[in-house]
């Protein structure tokens, strides 16, 4: 059985479960995932059952991915969501751990929660 993707902070001083205890919102949770070539059909197909289970989500504001170009072999999920509270209960659910356990430990995923600022 595999394991879950591998989860990787991009800050380590600020890892992604850390962030969940900020109160604050709206957010954006980009998730940047090294994927194999050779599994990237397999992933998109579970990664969108796991985007429908999402966005019906209380909390719940948009979804894109995209793909890195010049043949690069990382994805990325923008999400909006109204909390961080939202997020980490949506996250936190055995649903969603049921179907994120489903993704193969050779995926790394690199999450990382941001709010808007202004320039």
């Amino acid at each position: 059985m595999p394991r879950t993707a591998k989860l990787q902070s991009l800050d380590p001083h600020t890892p992604m479960f850390a962030q969940f205890k900020e109160k604050t919102g709206p957010i954006v949770l980009a998730n940047t995932f090294f994927v194999p070539k050779e599994r990237t059909e397999s992933f998109l197909a579970l990664f969108r059952r796991q985007a429908e289970f999402v966005k019906a989500q209380p909390g719940f504001v948009s979804l894109q991915m995209h793909k890195g170009t010049a043949d690069s072999q990382l994805l990325m999920n923008v999400a909006v969501w109204e909390s961080t509270e939202a997020l980490a209960t949506a996250f936190g659910g055995p649903e969603f751990q049921r179907m994120a356990a489903e993704f193969p430990d050779d995926v790394v995923s690199y999450p990382h929660i941001f709010e808007q600022i202004d320039v």
